[in-house]
């Protein structure tokens, strides 16, 4: 049974679609809607700034005269509903419909349009509290994470790349070709210790030894581990694999690695870029580099593209944990819906940078690469970042 916060929640809800006003939850409301709080104590609520007369209207013939308050930015009216203080503000010459922070939050079958909780990220009030929840929340879905990249996935390797010996074979025969679109951002290889983070199944790893640096892949996929292990052996490559969350590295990683690369549909992983490039400060040497090359937020964010049919049907600035199917999944045989579902958070490039440059890693290099299909020309499908760390 929804308890009374709920009811009033959804009350509030309801009058306000009945008045056809676009609005938002925010502030302790928000967090409370979306788990980051578990008491909420007052109600309050942003809508369309020039919609606020005719709202108010109806609320104050429906729970009595508002308490107004005007600034030379807002007004704020304030009822009493159900016993709870309720905060109705809007904000002058802003559009809600089009807030980039603006997601649906389920509340009893009911999608509950809410600021996200990364609008509070930054915020002084607020910000302590929205860490903490990323941090337990990231815990909770790299075990999910976890467990959906150990299941079938070397399986799913053989089916894609061959036996490891095949694989081996053909990285032998050119090394370099396997690196093609890193190799303009390494230095020369030769005695370089580099960690490649989520390195997978090993295949850039084993590359990179076979042209002189001495790799260390950090993954937390066992069934990963397996096929790199086998792959580095065929090709004699002595290839160091750690099996662990990357996200609790040791001391003993702590300014090891001169160069770190992490490529390839990885950062959607965290809900939080921080911690993650914080550890790739603390593991590089003193004016090491990190190597970061993604799939670009327009190509998998904002575009939906179908052979030579392009189409803008998505929200570039969504924050929403989106939960999709482990990428692995399309080489298996068989399907296990439950057993193959990843959570992701897809990251601006603006998101990107800013939380390297947060975490004091300094960017040298930015490149937006397009696609290379025809169908594609002029869409970016990948950028690269190249940051050092200081000395």
């Amino acid at each position: 049974m929804p308890d009374k916060l709920t009811n009033t929640v959804l009350k509030l809800s309801s009058a306000l679609d009945d008045q056809s006003i676009p609005y938002f939850y925010i502030d302790q409301t928000a967090l409370w809607l979306q788990g980051v709080i578990n008491e909420c104590n007052s109600i309050s609520v942003s809508i369309q700034w020039d919609g606020f007369e005719s709202v108010i209207s109806h609320f104050n013939t429906h729970y009595g005269q508002a308490i107004l308050e005007h600034t030379d930015e807002k007004s704020i009216a304030t009822y009493k509903i159900d016993s709870y203080p309720v905060s109705i503000e809007c904000e002058y010459n802003t559009v809600i419909r089009t807030n980039p922070y603006m997601i649906q939050v389920p509340l009893e079958n009911y999608n509950t349009p809410s600021v996200s909780i990364y609008h509070y990220q930054r915020s002084s009030e607020w910000a302590s509290l929205v860490n903490d929840y990323l941090r337990n929340m990231q815990d909770r879905i790299t075990e999910q994470n976890e467990q959906a990249w150990n299941q079938q996935n070397y399986e799913a390797l053989v089916n894609r790349h061959g036996t490891p010996d095949d694989a081996a074979d053909k990285l032998l025969s050119n090394p370099s070709g396997k690196l093609r679109s890193l190799l303009p951002y390494l230095p020369n290889l030769e005695g370089k210790r580099i960690a490649n983070l989520m390195g997978s199944h090993g295949m850039k790893a084993t590359a990179m030894g076979l042209l002189g640096a001495n790799v260390t892949v950090i993954d937390f996929s066992y069934e990963n581990e397996r096929y790199a292990k086998e792959l580095s052996q065929a090709a004699s490559v002595d290839l160091t694999y750690y099996i662990s969350d990357i996200l609790k590295l040791g001391p003993e990683h702590h300014k090891q690695y001169d160069i770190v690369v992490m490529e390839l549909g990885i950062l959607h992983y965290f809900l939080d870029l921080h911690p993650l490039f914080q550890i790739v400060n603390q593991i590089l040497k003193p004016g090491g580099h990190f190597i970061l090359q993604e799939f670009h937020p327009i190509s998998t964010k904002l575009i939906t593209s179908k052979g030579k049919k392009h189409k803008v049907d998505g929200n570039y600035f969504d924050p929403t944990i989106q939960r999709t199917n482990v990428a692995y999944s399309k080489h298996l045989t068989t399907d296990n819906e439950n057993a193959n579902a990843v959570l992701q958070r897809k990251w601006t490039l603006g998101e990107v940078l800013t939380s390297l440059a947060d975490e004091k890693l300094i960017i040298k290099q930015v490149v937006e690469e397009p696609n290379i299909k025809m169908n594609d020309r002029g869409i970016p499908k990948l950028f690269t970042v190249k940051a050092e760390r200081s000395n």
